[in-house]
């Protein structure tokens, strides 16, 4: 007999499933296994669950939310033996898809009953745990606009006219980016740090990036003129900027970010701190539980065309 700990956000997203959580937890109860129900408050009460969870007798910890959550629960989680499910109930659920996660309750069962634990890195930026990735420029300047509207569930929608007004707005500020101690940029520039493949809407910012590495995943788009952010873009949605000089990717263990004036950051599709940063990786930090792979691979892939899948299941 197992004793799972669920850690359930009701304000995550629009697309917690009531029925599919109430069909899971039947499943656990038909085999025997002790279930834990827990609706979290706030992101720190989520964090605070999960610490409580790892001092117990807790088996699993299953946690239904968005990437907001996923990571709350995840840095109270750092050295914890104990593995997690994700749930993804958010908007991008960037680590879940990463992980070859859809959302669907079939594939949660699958996991908990086929799947395999895999360890899973963190990243640590200015002493706050993130999951995914860290941008600066454009992309955080996004972010923050989104965030200062934000009055209740964010979708995609919200992002449009963010993405339009920062377009014609932003002013390409210079960074001074240093990878494992190298100067690897000094000039205007975007940049991306992270332990995920895909980003938005499946984008492949990093698409060497392994979440199991020990290594950070280092993204930078040099970019001084809208001419030039404009082709950057065309590039990455055809999976071709690796074809670009101003392109610069690099695997490395601890990245500092500098620049002359203070700039907006996001950290896993949240705001976060001002420059400079400091972002080192955490490996192997946490264990969590991913569908069973295919044959001749060691883990199971992102999962592809998320947001259509996502939209087809609800």
């Amino acid at each position: 007999m197992k004793t799972f700990c669920f850690i359930i956000n009701p304000k995550s997203g629009s697309h917690l499933d009531i029925s599919g959580l109430r069909h899971l937890c039947q499943w656990l109860r038909s085999r025997g296994d002790q279930i834990c129900l827990n609706l979290t408050r706030s992101l720190e009460h989520a964090g605070e669950l999960a610490a409580m969870a790892c001092q117990s007798n807790t088996s699993v910890i299953i946690v239904a939310g968005g990437d907001g959550t996923v990571r709350s629960v995840l840095q109270s989680m750092a050295g914890c033996p104990t593995p997690v499910m994700i749930l993804p109930c958010g908007t991008e659920n960037l680590l879940a898809s990463e992980l070859g996660l859809d959302g669907s309750i079939k594939t949660t069962i699958q996991c908990l009953e086929h799947g395999i634990t895999r360890n899973l890195d963190l990243g640590r930026v200015n002493g706050r745990i993130f999951t995914s990735i860290v941008g600066v420029g454009f992309d955080a300047e996004v972010v923050q606009i989104v965030h200062q509207g934000r009055s209740g569930h964010i979708t995609h929608a919200d992002y449009i006219w963010p993405i339009c007004r920062t377009f014609w707005e932003h002013n390409f500020p210079h960074f001074q980016i240093e990878a494992d101690g190298k100067l690897v940029c000094d000039e205007p520039a975007l940049a991306f740090v992270g332990n995920i493949s895909r980003y938005a809407v499946g984008l492949k910012i990093l698409p060497d990036a392994n979440c199991s590495d020990g290594f950070l995943h280092l993204c930078i788009y040099k970019c001084r003129k809208r001419r030039t952010l404009l082709k950057h873009s065309l590039l990455t949605v055809a999976g071709k900027s690796h074809t670009s000089a101003q392109v610069v990717r690099l695997h490395c263990r601890d990245v500092i970010i500098r620049s002359p004036q203070p700039q907006y950051v996001q950290i896993d599709g949240d705001p976060g701190p001002l420059l400079p940063l400091h972002i080192e990786s955490i490996p192997h930090a946490v264990k969590v539980f991913t569908p069973p792979p295919p044959p001749g691979r060691e883990f199971a892939p992102p999962v592809r065309h998320y947001h259509l899948r996502k939209w087809l299941l609800h």
